[in-house]
C-alpha cells in the first residue's frame, strides 16, 4: 500500500491521495450509531450538548498549540484564525448548560486520548497535527453544515445562532473557495512522499479516534433516547 501511495503521489494531487485514503474512516465515523440517531432526531438536546462538550476538548488540543506552530514549515500556512472554533463552542456551551458549564465538564476516556494524540502531534510532529487539522477543520466547514442544520430544526436552535455558533464560520463568505485554497496547501505541502503517507495513515487514525468518541456517547447517551422523530 505504501509503494502504490507514493508512488502515485507525484500524478495525484495530495488532497486527493487524503480525501479517498480515508474515506472508508470517514464513513464510518458519518454513519455511527450515535450520529445516526442524533441527526435523525432519536436523542434529545442532552446528547447534543456532550456531543458539543467532547467537541471543546478536541479543539482546545487543535487551537492551543495553534500560536506554538504558525511559523512552523508544515503546520503554518494552515493556522488560519477564521477557522478557529473554541470561543464559539463555549458560547454554544453556555447557551446549552448556563453560565456555570465549566463546572461539569468531563471529558470520555475516548476524548481524552484524541485530545492527547493531538497534543502529541502539535509538540513532535506538526505534520501529523495538520492530519487532524485536516480532519476536523474540512469536515466543519462541509457535514458540519448538516448537523447544524438539523440541530435548529429538531431543538429549535436559532438559525446560526447560540447553540450552533460552532457551525457558523462568519469570517469565511465563501466556504467553497476556502476549501479549495486549503486542499491547495495540502497539495503544497512541505513533505516528501514518504511523509505524506504517514500524514495519511494519521488522518485515518483521526477519524478512528472520532469514531471511538461517538461509541462512548452512544453508550453515555443511551438513556436520552426518545424514539423515531414524529412527522
Amino acid at each position: 500500500m505504501d509503494a502504490t501511495a507514493t508512488g502515485t503521489s507525484a500524478a495525484t494531487p495530495f488532497s486527493t491521495l487524503i480525501r479517498v485514503a480515508s474515506h472508508e474512516q470517514h464513513t464510518e465515523a458519518e454513519t455511527s450509531t450515535f450520529m445516526s440517531d442524533l441527526l435523525g432526531g432519536r436523542l434529545g438536546v442532552a446528547s447534543y450538548a456532550r456531543y458539543t462538550e467532547q467537541l471543546w476538548f478536541v479543539y482546545r488540543a487543535l487551537e492551543d498549540a495553534a500560536q506554538s506552530l504558525k511559523d512552523d514549515p508544515v503546520a503554518g500556512p494552515f493556522i488560519q484564525p477564521e477557522l478557529m472554533r473554541t470561543a464559539e463552542l463555549e458560547r454554544d456551551l453556555a447557551h446549552l448548560l448556563g453560565a456555570d458549564w465549566r463546572a461539569g465538564l468531563s471529558p470520555l476516556p475516548a476524548t481524552r486520548a484524541y485530545a492527547a494524540r493531538v497534543e502529541e502531534c502539535a509538540k513532535t510532529w506538526p505534520a501529523g497535527y495538520v492530519a487532524h487539522h485536516y480532519t476536523r477543520y474540512l469536515g466543519d466547514l462541509s457535514g458540519g453544515q448538516i448537523i447544524r442544520d438539523k440541530a435548529e430544526k429538531t431543538w429549535g436552535f436559532a438559525r446560526k445562532g447560540d447553540g450552533v455558533r460552532f457551525y457558523v464560520f462568519e469570517q469565511i463568505p465563501n466556504p467553497a473557495a476556502f476549501k479549495r485554497g486549503y486542499r491547495e496547501l495540502l497539495d503544497a505541502v512541505d513533505a516528501d512522499d514518504l511523509e505524506k503517507q504517514r500524514i495519511v495513515d494519521e488522518c485515518k487514525r483521526a477519524f478512528d479516534f472520532n469514531g471511538a468518541v461517538f461509541r462512548e456517547l452512544g453508550a453515555a447517551c443511551s438513556a436520552d433516547r426518545t424514539g423515531p422523530l414524529s412527522a
